[in-house]
């Protein structure tokens, strides 16, 4: 009797998903962790990279990576652009793997990094490629409907005032994290004039992620950063019900060109349901350097402790995991 082939689950992600993929960013930042304060940047981005890729391959899934980073290191690698994961048997899905956002960190033992994997329903999550930067505007729920389009284009006061508004605080009590980036010296500037309080942040993803979620001591997220993490975020934002406004930011006239080619309409302002369709969204993150989001991998001997963000959009809920691990 012939063997049959796999077939591809065209239905949703089950609800054991989540732990999956936690399992992915533990072991992605198990790896990292042993390079934290190694100098070595290369080294521990290709380490970490092959640990994820290994663990997604391991998922019964039939995934596609909807965007990776080879359009800012400049090489390719398991988890770029359309590449395929997963065991090919089980349901279509988008994938987004972030290994380390923050490997500089890592390696000169700053915090700050973490790893983060998200997935959703195949054909659900905009891909911005071949994009290296997007900007955006990212809120928690309590603020989502204060954050209109108009927000990306209008002066800084005039969109934090809004949220002010909303969240029913003075403008000076309100705390804005910003990509620490000489682009952004301006915008920092018009911050502080309105009197709110600026958090400048490493990397993207933590503070976005701060800013996503109700209760954190953060109410906005604002600047340009990576497309990956833009729409890693958006994930979250997603599942948590947040608000945010996003837009293509390209570097230079060959770049706006390239966008184009590719069908991109560069000038759209994008929401959440432009950037993530489905309520059927995954979302792990696991912290590898210590961070207001998430502890340090920590090792003990024969064990190694973890503390992981799980988000799941169905249900709108986030789990903060402690994991200890024996080595």
């Amino acid at each position: 009797m012939a063997l049959k082939e796999p077939t591809h689950e065209l239905t949703s992600p089950s609800r054991n998903i989540g732990l999956e993929l936690l399992r992915v960013t533990e072991a992605t930042a198990l790896t990292a962790g042993r390079w934290i304060g190694s100098g070595k940047y290369r080294e521990t981005h290709v380490a970490a990279t092959e640990t994820t890729a290994s663990m997604l391959h391991e998922l019964d899934i039939t995934g596609r990576v909807v965007i990776g980073e080879e359009g800012r290191t400049g090489y390719k690698s398991p988890l770029s652009s359309g590449m395929a994961v997963g065991t090919g048997i089980g349901p279509a899905v988008d994938v987004l793997a972030d290994p380390i956002d923050g490997t500089g960190l890592v390696c000169k033992g700053y915090p700050g990094a973490i790893s983060m994997v998200a997935i959703a329903p195949q054909g659900t999550i905009w891909s911005p490629y071949p994009a290296v930067y997007m900007e955006r505007i990212v809120v928690d729920r309590h603020a989502a409907q204060a954050l209109v389009p108009e927000a990306l284009d209008a002066p800084i006061a005039w969109t934090l005032a809004l949220i002010a508004r909303v969240k029913d605080k003075p403008v000076r009590d309100l705390d804005v994290m910003v990509l620490e980036r000489d682009r952004h010296t301006e915008l920092v500037r018009e911050i502080r004039a309105t009197g709110a309080r600026v958090w400048l942040r490493s990397v993207d993803s933590e503070g976005a992620l701060l800013a996503t979620m109700a209760g954190k001591n953060a109410d906005l997220f604002v600047g340009i950063g990576g497309a990956l993490e833009t729409m890693l975020v958006a994930c979250a934002v997603r599942a948590l019900r947040g608000g945010i406004v996003a837009r293509l930011a390209p570097r230079d006239a060959a770049e706006r060109a390239a966008l184009r080619a590719a069908g991109h309409e560069v000038d759209r302002i994008l929401g959440v349901d432009d950037l993530v369709s489905s309520n059927q969204v995954f979302l792990s993150a696991t912290g590898v350097t210590r961070s207001d989001l998430l502890r340090e991998v920590d090792f003990h001997g024969e064990v190694a402790e973890f503390d992981s963000l799980l988000v799941r959009g169905e249900t709108g809920t986030r789990r903060f995991v402690h994991t200890e691990q024996l080595l």
